[in-house]
């Protein structure tokens, strides 16, 4: 299965492990709660899902690659305690706790989270002196003598044999107590991920027209070839860091993270074209309004590789307006909830300038609490952070007209908050101007062809495009929406009938 649908398949299983009886006792007991073992080759995406989940489900995470460890830090260092057995003092050996379970612990001492995961990668490329212990863990859920705490799910991950020499296979008795999950790479599930991380918009175009080349792993007689998802991510990252240095990426740099020497040459050579493609196609200007009928007749006449990456450069600046309006949609959201509960904490009793300061301190340490947790991602931070900036602003607002009363106060701190709502309309009403510009030149270029379909496609693929186009209402979307991908769906599927009576 794919990456998307293993993370569901690992989320129902979590709830269904953690829910509890009237009794408040677990459902399912621990020792029938089977880990979770998700196969699949490197890079794919396993680690990314787990923190996802983590955070989706306001559960912990607790990760550790099983390669980096010893015995002894895995299963804890022997020590000699005296016992009595059978009226006899005898001296026995026992052990310290287990790092790894350890770590569980303090976790839940530092969030307050009393339920969640255990993730082991690379289980089954351990060392032979350590491969007792994680037959152990797996079947008993344990690492020497120290339980895991119930509540805590273990999901552990590892390479098929093709992948890793170093790979051990696991017994019939082992795999009969696990829930086993085998992942295959999908660039269609990992592009929908690579648009909420705002992957370069070269890498995904590129993939749009080779969607072979997103995963390759191949042993040769010259060594190993390999091209991963995370590859392609990591990569992505570096190329907008180095545009911001004013930088551009050769074939050397690309083959440190594409390290399949054909796919990193192509890459390196598609690339440069798309940096021409950016300084020939000026995608600001078209989103400003101004359509030139030469630059809609060249765009009408381009190689399809030059179209895809021209509509890419399109989809990749509306895409930042549509951040933009979501961004400022989920900090008014998150300030709404917060000054509700300010509101009812400070009440007729109580100061609420006095107050604002130290709700801001108590939100402040909530969001470090959340964030030491994991269960705030790089965009979920920043629009805590925001939403934080905004109060404070608010606090100096106030004090700045020393506004005492409580009546006035309030009053203030909703004609602040009404300013974030104004500010939300404007950027859906910029980022809709951008969208109708969009459409004005894709019509005047192309019209009702195979470039609009991907174009549309393409919007219905990103999740922020998606919470744009609720909030904005975009006709001609949902015209060839409507019409365009049902006629395309309705060619394809003529063609399949084609091809079968043939």
């Amino acid at each position: 299965m794919n990456i998307k649908r293993a993370k569901e398949e690992i989320k129902n299983t979590i709830e269904a492990y953690l829910w509890k009886d009237s009794y408040g006792n677990y459902e399912i007991p621990s020792v029938r709660q089977r880990p979770v073992l998700l196969m699949g080759p490197p890079g794919v995406g396993k680690t990314q899902i787990m923190e996802q989940i983590s955070r989706e489900m306001e559960i912990g995470l607790v990760s550790y690659t099983i390669t980096h460890h010893t015995r002894q830090s895995a299963i804890g260092l022997p020590y000699i305690v005296e016992r009595q057995y059978g009226g006899r003092k005898m001296s026995v050996t026992e052990y310290t706790m287990s790092e790894i379970v350890a770590s569980v612990y303090r976790k839940i001492e530092k969030t307050g989270l009393r339920e969640g995961i255990l993730f082991i990668d690379e289980i089954n490329c351990v060392s032979e002196t350590l491969a007792p212990a994680m037959l152990q863990f797996l079947q008993c859920k344990t690492f020497g003598s120290h339980e895991i705490p119930q509540g805590w799910i273990i999901v552990a991950a590892g390479n098929p044999p093709e992948y890793n020499k170093s790979v051990r296979e696991f017994d019939v008795v082992t795999l009969d107590r696990i829930k086993m999950i085998p992942v295959e790479p999908d660039y269609q599930v990992w592009k929908e991920y690579a648009y909420e991380q705002a992957i370069h918009p070269a890498v995904i175009s590129y993939l749009n027209t080779r969607p072979q080349s997103f995963c390759q792993i191949e042993t040769t007689v010259d060594g190993k070839r390999f091209v991963t998802p995370r590859g392609w991510e990591d990569l992505s990252a570096f190329l907008q860091v180095y545009e911001k240095l004013g930088k551009k990426a050769d074939r050397d740099v690309v083959g440190q993270y594409l390290q399949y020497p054909k796919i990193a040459k192509d890459f390196a050579n598609y690339l440069e074209l798309f940096y021409k493609y950016q300084d020939d196609w000026q995608v600001d200007e078209i989103l400003s309004g101004t359509i030139r009928e030469s630059l809609c007749r060249r765009a009408a006449n381009a190689p399809f590789d030059e179209k895809l990456s021209m509509i890419g450069l399109l989809l990749s600046r509306l895409s930042r307006e549509f951040v933009k309006a979501v961004n400022q949609a989920e900090k008014a959201e998150l300030l709404m909830k917060w000054l509700k509960g300010f509101s009812r904490e400070f009440g007729e009793e109580k100061s609420m300038r006095a107050g604002l300061a130290v709700f801001i301190e108590e939100k402040g340490k909530e969001r470090e609490n959340r964030e030491e947790g994991g269960l705030l991602d790089k965009r979920q931070d920043l629009v805590w952070r925001t939403a934080l900036e905004a109060l404070g602003d608010y606090e100096k607002g106030v004090e700045r007209e020393n506004l005492t009363e409580n009546t006035r106060v309030w009053n203030r701190l909703k004609e602040f908050f009404d300013e974030e709502n104004q500010e939300y309309e404007r950027l859906v009403e910029q980022g809709g101007q951008c969208l109708e510009r969009a459409f004005d030149f894709m019509e005047a270029a192309f019209g009702d062809s195979q470039e609009m379909v991907l174009f549309v496609t393409e919007l219905n693929t990103s999740q922020d495009a998606l919470r744009f186009l609720k909030e904005y209402e975009c006709q001609r979307y949902y015209q060839y929406n409507e019409r365009l991908l049902f006629t395309h769906q309705e060619d394809a599927i003529k063609e399949r009938i084609d091809r079968l009576n043939r």
